[in-house]
């Protein structure tokens, strides 16, 4: 009897590594996991707690400590290594200590063998996309970044709770950066199929108290929200992440808004961005290119020159 054991490995075990794994354990994403931690004491310890969770769950996940020359025959390797922004702060001031992270940590996993596919999670996302990118030398279908699925999601639920309906009724994408610069696509947004333009403009009084700006801002403003209240965000991209990897793992072909290498979608190249992507056993296998209004468009190579400037600071890779 053939058997195909799907393997993952979480690089980072604090709160978003550890919200990963958890995430993944309940919903039984793979079969096995490794975790990997600065402090492998601490590794060894969630590793621990997380299989006393695998008697309430509908099939069993292996849980283990490893180290990175273990990376060999993971078939994902999820980065969540790095710290948050400070308040005043913009998660680009993450640069240049997430280059020094990754930039010792992509090396030794290559050296191990690993031949799979890298799901970054660590600030700024597609900066850190890139460099994974760069340092791996993997083709750029095989590493993904977690980009604005977190985003999208939130526009989901903001969306929700104006109609109000299923934030799975929503149908809609972030696009561009993970951060300041990012921007909801209100010409794909649709509401159990229907245009949200549509809607907002048939029925102007009863949706009057809709303000697609202020949507938009406070979409963008979540993460601040939360880091201000507790410290940090973790659940949902480890919801995301966790989505992010069952696609992958079960080829399912779910479109979901992460940060890809594009080369020559939406007329850019050699840069990591929040947008649409086919996700499937391959990693990314097709980058989908919206056709965006003209002041989406714009909204777009904006994004991309904040992103561009940003990448101005690393060294050559």
């Amino acid at each position: 009897m053939g058997s195909k054991v799907r393997k993952v490995a979480i690089v980072g075990v604090g709160h978003v590594g550890s919200s990963c794994a958890y995430a993944m354990v309940n919903q039984s994403v793979c079969d096995e996991m490794m975790l990997i931690g600065r402090t492998p004491q601490r590794a060894r310890a969630h590793a621990l707690d997380l299989s006393h969770c695998v008697d309430f769950t509908h099939s069993r996940t292996k849980v283990y400590a490893g180290t990175y020359a273990d990376c060999k025959d993971m078939d994902i390797v999820m980065l969540c290594a790095g710290g948050n922004p400070v308040p005043g702060g913009t998660r680009l001031d993450l640069l240049d200590s997430a280059y020094e992270i990754h930039r010792d940590i992509i090396g030794p996993i290559m050296d191990s063998g690993f031949d799979g596919i890298f799901i970054a999670a660590s600030n700024p996302v597609d900066i850190v996309t890139y460099m994974v990118w760069k340092l791996s030398g993997l083709p750029r279908g095989r590493v993904i970044g977690s980009g604005t699925s977190i985003d999208s999601s939130r526009l989901k639920t903001l969306l929700s709770e104006y109609l109000p309906v299923d934030p799975r009724s929503v149908q809609g994408y972030v696009l561009g950066e993970h951060g300041e610069s990012q921007f909801p696509a209100w010409s794909h947004v649709t509401i159990g199929g229907k245009p949200i333009l549509d809607i907002v403009k048939q029925h102007p009084v009863r949706f009057a108290h809709m303000k697609l700006d202020e949507i938009a801002l406070r979409t963008r403003n979540s993460g601040w929200e939360i880091l201000q209240g507790k410290g940090s965000t973790h659940f949902g991209v480890a919801g995301a992440l966790t989505a992010i990897a069952r696609s992958i793992l079960n080829d399912d072909h779910r479109i979901m808004a992460v940060s890809a290498i594009l080369d020559g979608e939406y007329g850019q190249r050699e840069i990591g961005i929040g947008v649409p992507a086919i996700l499937s056993r391959e990693g990314i296998e097709e980058v989908l290119e919206l056709n965006l209004t003209e002041a989406e468009k714009e909204q777009f190579e904006s994004s991309c020159r904040v992103i561009r400037q940003a990448m101005s600071r690393l060294p050559q890779l």
